[in-house]
This record gives C-alpha cells, structure tokens and sequence, in this order.
C-alpha cells in the first residue's frame, strides 16, 4: 500500500483530532485523561502515524500536510490541558469537601433569639490568674509582667545557676535555634522578670508576676508541660523568713478561705537562701488524703526563700543593706485547689461540659 495523498492524510488527521476531542471529554478524572493522552498523542497515536507517512508525499505538498497534522496535535493538547484544569478543580473542590471539619456546636431547640443558646466563657485558669492578681493587690502587692522567650542569662545564670548547676537539667528546657546554641528558650518559671524588676525598679519592691512557663513535664493529675506560675517578690530593709511566712498563710486564708492552710518545709533552690517548699491542705479531701494528694493530705504548692545573697549581686543591689524573700507556685495548681479538680489535665481538654460549670 502507498502513502497516502495529502488529502487523505488531511481527512484521516480531522478524523483522529475528532476522536481524540470525544476521548477527551469523556476522562472523568485526571489518571484516565493521562491514559487518554498517551493514546492520542503518544508514538502508537494515530497523529504520529500520519505524521510518518509525510515522507511519501511530495515536496510540494508535503509541507501543507505537516502544518495540518501539527496543527491537529496542538489543538489536541490544547483540549488535554483545558481538561486538565477541569478535573484539577473537581478533584481538589472534592477533597476539600471530604476533608472539611465541622467547627459548628449544635445547641439541640437552640434557634435565633432562643433564651437557651449557649454562652462561652472565660477560661478557669484565666479567671484564676484574675482572682490571685486581685488578692494580691489587695495585700498591696503590684503586678508586673515579663517575655516568654527569655536568655540564659535572665532563666538561669542570674538566678544563681551557672551552666554546670544540676537544677538545669531537672528544669527540661525547651530550647530555641536563635543565636548561640542553648542561649535562648521558653522561660521554665517567671522568676526571671524578678530580675528585670531589681535590675529598673527602684527599691523597695512588693511585686507579683502571673504568666505562662513551659518545661518538658509528663502530663499527670498534678502536672502539664505548658502552666501557668505566679511569682512574688519582696524587697525592702529588714525583712525576715516570718515576713515570708505570713505572707504565704495570709494569702492563703485569703484565697482558699479560712479551712486551708500552709505549711513550710525545707527546701533548696539555688536563688533563694534559706529555702523552703510550701504545701496546703488539700482541698479535694479536706487534708484525710486522697489520690490527688497522694493520701498526704497536703498538696505542694510552690517554693520559696530568702533571696540568695548571690542574685542580689548579680542585679546590683546591696545584699548588707537589702533582704528580701520571693515565692513561686502554679496558678493551674490553685484552679485545680479551689475548683476541687481531680486532674489537672482536664484543663487543656477545653471540654465545654466541664467549662460551662465552673
């Protein structure tokens, strides 16, 4: 058989675009039109075997018919990417609808206006964080507040903690990839605004500092990772460890009410000295002892001292001339106190059944 004249070459490559527009147009999803693709377009097509026999034609005539079949082949591709970007569309509009979540709480004879529509409210721990600013305004304390992101030197090396100190380890740091390797990180407690406060303030200082702190805790019934502190710091001429003392039991009669109380027990830190660490009576069960406070009685609250001599030095302040103590515990710890929650993970849950009753 012989090649074909021009005009049939011409007739069989509308023939072939026709089929492969039909073709087109019936992929239903984008690996089928690439199927399609590679059988109208590909070097079994029927475009590349007209294509091939242009060699028998003659000279003259050759070149039209090559600019009809590549004529054809464009306005096939064209029809392929046009398709293309439809099923992309179709196919990326299904997903987003397979994926879509439903963020929207149905309050069941809720309707527009209805007297029964739920409200949110502000969280424990904020309300908390409230409660215990007031409180202590009202001992006449201020409030002062500080970054979360802070240096090693205002987490740390201020606070009487060099780098080889074994209370670095135990804090589990969370660590930033900002300037000099573990140089920077999420402060582990609020004491380092207790120095930028003795660092700009003028002496005295009565301060409270409320905020978030982050340490690599293991979540349990009285721990999370991501907490709440609240820090206080006193300094002034002539204050003792029975300032300290009072303080802590007047506080806590104040907020928990006259059935709690404190007690101190020896403790270390290394930018308080002496120290202690300060418990209450466990509000869950009274102080008869319970799961949440290890059958004790009492719960931990925080820790606390007298300002070591050597933080004074590091902030510029006259340890002969000045004393002070400071304090520290958990706001989330005191919501879980006074709202007698057995887990304190209950909140980071946001559970609305538990949020809309306390």
């Amino acid at each position: 058989m012989g090649a074909e004249p021009s005009d049939s070459i011409s007739a069989a490559a509308s023939e072939a675009e026709a089929a492969a527009d039909t073709a087109v147009v019936a992929a239903a999803t984008v690996e089928e039109l690439r199927a399609v693709e590679s059988t109208v377009l590909g070097k079994h097509s029927r475009l590349a075997g007209l294509n091939q026999g242009l060699g028998g034609l003659p000279p003259e005539r050759r070149r039209a018919a090559g600019q009809e079949l590549q004529g054809a082949r464009a306005r096939v591709r064209e029809a392929i990417e046009k398709r293309r970007g439809e099923l992309e569309v179709d196919e990326r509009r299904a997903r987003l609808d397979a994926e879509r979540l439903d963020l929207t709480e149905l309050v069941p004879g809720a309707g527009r206006g209805h007297a029964d529509l739920g409200r949110g409210y502000v969280h424990l721990v904020t309300r908390t964080r409230w409660q215990l600013e007031d409180t202590f305004v009202g001992m006449g304390f201020e409030v002062a507040e500080g970054p979360e992101v802070e240096t090693d030197w205002y987490n740390f090396e201020a606070l009487n903690m060099p780098p080889a100190h074994p209370a670095r380890t135990g804090q589990d740091s969370f660590y930033l990839r900002l300037g000099e390797p573990e140089s920077v990180l999420l402060r582990t407690q609020t004491s380092p605004v207790q120095v930028r406060l003795m660092e700009s303030r003028q002496l005295p200082i009565y301060a409270v500092v409320p905020g978030r702190c982050y340490r690599r805790e293991t979540p349990d019934a009285r721990h999370i990772p991501t907490f709440h502190q609240i820090e206080g710091l006193v300094v002034d001429h002539g204050i003792t460890f029975g300032d300290l003392a009072g303080t802590i039991e007047a506080f806590t009669t104040a907020y928990f009410g006259p059935a709690i109380h404190s007690r101190l027990r020896p403790g270390s830190f290394p930018f308080t000295e002496p120290s202690a660490e300060f418990d209450i009576t466990c509000a869950i069960c009274g102080g008869s002892g319970c799961r949440t406070c290890s059958s004790s009685g009492w719960v931990e609250l925080g820790g606390c001292g007298m300002v070591d001599p050597n933080v004074f030095a590091n902030v510029g302040i006259d340890a002969k001339e000045w004393t002070g103590f400071a304090f520290g515990f958990g706001i989330d710890r005191c919501a879980q106190m006074r709202h007698g929650l057995a887990d304190m993970r209950a909140l980071l849950d946001n559970d609305i059944r538990l949020l809309s009753q306390i």
